[in-house]
């Protein structure tokens, strides 16, 4: 198995699908490398793509919020998305492009780091770690699913709050279960 490095190496250098054609940088995220808590959301934005780090622009600002609401910090986790590179007009990943990317990078990320648990942000990063398109994230919020001896936190993405105040109370309880894990 490669280092985190040398995948993270092999991130930057990919040309497997259409995205890297378009890319400013890759994201291929960043933390500590023994995490008790992996976060994984969908893809970079604008601001990740200029600077290479994922949750920079608007909806890290909420997560920053949301991880200090549960006593966590950046250092603390490690943050990362399903696909590495920013899809055009921040459109949501293909089919082909979450495949590729999540095969052959983000399930090897999650093995070399072993976190203890991974907060899923969202549909797009729900339905393609879990391959489960069905789960409803309304009712499945704030709960951990286990499948193959690892655990999930099913969450909200952070930007949500940008675009529903109302989420707020309930994202914060929702990472409150980061609270106990670290």
């Amino acid at each position: 198995m490669r280092s985190l490095s040398e995948l993270h190496q092999s991130i930057a250098a990919c040309t497997l699908c259409p995205l890297s054609q378009t890319r400013t940088r890759t994201v291929p995220g960043e933390g500590p490398p023994q995490p008790k808590i992996m976060l994984v959301g969908e893809a970079p934005g604008r601001n990740e793509d200029e600077t290479g780090r994922p949750f920079c622009g608007a909806a890290g600002k909420k997560l920053d919020m949301l991880l200090e609401s549960a006593g966590l910090s950046r250092e603390d986790v490690f943050i990362t998305s399903v696909v590495k590179c920013r899809p055009p007009e921040n459109r949501v990943p293909t089919l082909e492009e979450a495949f590729t990317c999540k095969n052959n990078y983000l399930f090897e990320q999650i093995k070399i780091l072993q976190p203890k648990i991974i907060g899923l942000m969202g549909r797009t990063a729900i339905a393609h770690v879990l391959e489960n398109e069905k789960i409803d994230l309304e009712k499945m919020h704030g709960k951990i699913l286990e499948k193959n001896g690892q655990q999930y936190a099913i969450l909200y993405h952070p930007a949500a709050m940008i675009y529903n105040q109302k989420l707020v109370e309930t994202m914060k309880q929702d990472f409150a279960l980061f609270s106990v894990k670290k």
